[in-house]
């Protein structure tokens, strides 16, 4: 038996600064006895809901499934070791695989020594019992991804039951300048506490991943509704009949979208384009709302929820004309959105003294490797009106 087949237990990776909100989500899907640690939480679960977790998580990067464990602190055990996995359990020598690779703490102190050691003892494996063949190596879309973690000179070696990362939701068919990832939007979504009893605005949508993240959610579509293999089909004891039932028993939650609760806007008919060509492969995305209009030319927008991600630095060309949009847009805030809480996800922290108006709250995400500050601006007359989000994780109160 392997390890996560004794122990039942997992190892969610995580988008950094997010570790609290995935381990909130993780438990929502069914996960048991989670432990958060550095971007990634640890937690068990029996197959329905490692196969839920990696249908329908909008937060989560990747599901490690541990197989062996071993003391490592030279990189021919890693040969050696992976020379005793039955690697015909998991896939087929006419398949292909990658590997991903990270040490710390540890004698060995290449990655990439490491997981060529590691790649050297699967192969050989197929060697031994195909007759000379082997199984090739691609980077891009292999059949099945292997993770490979030595941290203070332990070695563990996870099949992926994920395959590609959980961010790529594969609606994604164009992008502009620095999009915003898919985890990250989701978050936002999250955090704002959107529940679709007030329209949502997007008021610079860019290529549209805050509006897809937010017809997901209130449509109740799972994340990978259109992906079409995951990882866990490689696993030696999974269960395809568990896994029907599974993904059909999301697929009839998924609910109509009414027309004007998602709002989309940009100065771009180019930008637009190519958001209205992301959201197509979604359903009920023809019910979102995109127009060609400056967001300093609506009239307004009262008791809604605004979530976007204001262009800044390479985006707009200088810092200048980012101060200069963060301030009209804080302007716009204060006196056309009452009734309104504003969530503005940016890179560049600094730019919140731009916007001139105090933040209810300000949480710190990344984007990719760019660390950046999703800030909160209630805009209410009377402080007794004031709203409060209810989002119950201390951590991003």
């Amino acid at each position: 038996m392997y390890d996560y087949q004794k122990t039942n237990e997992y190892f969610a990776q995580v988008p950094g600064m997010m570790e609290e909100i995935c381990e909130a989500e993780l438990i929502e899907l069914g996960a048991k006895n989670t432990k958060v640690a550095y971007r990634g939480v640890s937690f068990n679960a029996d197959p329905a809901v490692l196969y839920k977790i990696n249908y329908t998580s909008r937060l989560t990067s990747r599901v490690l499934a541990p197989l062996i464990s071993f003391r490592c602190n030279d990189t021919k055990l890693l040969r050696e070791n992976a020379l005793q996995i039955k690697w015909d359990n998991f896939f087929a020598v006419d398949q292909s695989f990658a590997i991903t690779a990270s040490v710390s703490n540890s004698r060995i102190t290449n990655s990439l020594a490491a997981s060529q050691y590691f790649k050297d003892g699967i192969v050989d494996y197929f060697r031994k019992v195909s007759n000379g063949k082997r199984p090739d190596v691609k980077l891009d879309n292999p059949d099945i991804r292997f993770n490979l973690h030595i941290d203070q000179n332990v070695a563990t070696i996870s099949l992926d039951t994920s395959g590609q990362s959980l961010h790529k939701r594969g609606y994604r068919l164009s992008s502009g300048d620095a999009p915003m990832q898919e985890t990250l939007a989701a978050a936002l979504i999250k955090i704002s506490n959107w529940n679709g009893e007030k329209p949502l605005w997007d008021c610079m949508c860019g290529s549209g991943t805050i509006l897809a993240e937010a017809l997901m959610h209130y449509c109740r579509i799972p994340a990978q509704t259109l992906r079409k293999n995951f990882g866990f089909f490689y696993l030696p004891d999974f269960n395809k009949n568990i896994w029907n039932k599974v993904k059909n028993d999301c697929d009839k939650n998924i609910r109509p979208l009414p027309k004007g609760l998602i709002i989309g806007s940009d100065m771009s008919d180019i930008v637009l384009k190519m958001a209205e060509n992301n959201l197509s492969p979604l359903p009920y995305s023809d019910n979102i709302e995109l127009t060609c209009q400056k967001f300093q030319q609506v009239e307004k927008f009262e008791n809604g929820v605004l979530v976007t991600n204001p262009p800044y630095g390479i985006r707009l060309g200088t810092n200048e004309g980012a101060k200069l949009l963060f301030k009209e847009l804080g302007d716009f805030i204060k006196q056309k959105c009452n009734g309104t809480s504003a969530f503005i996800y940016s890179g560049d922290p600094s730019l919140r003294k731009s916007i001139g108006l105090k933040t209810t709250r300000r949480i710190p995400l990344v984007n990719g490797k760019l660390e950046g500050v999703l800030f909160q601006i209630d805009s209410y007359d009377g402080s007794k009106k004031k709203y409060y989000n209810d989002f119950k994780n201390e951590e991003f109160k």
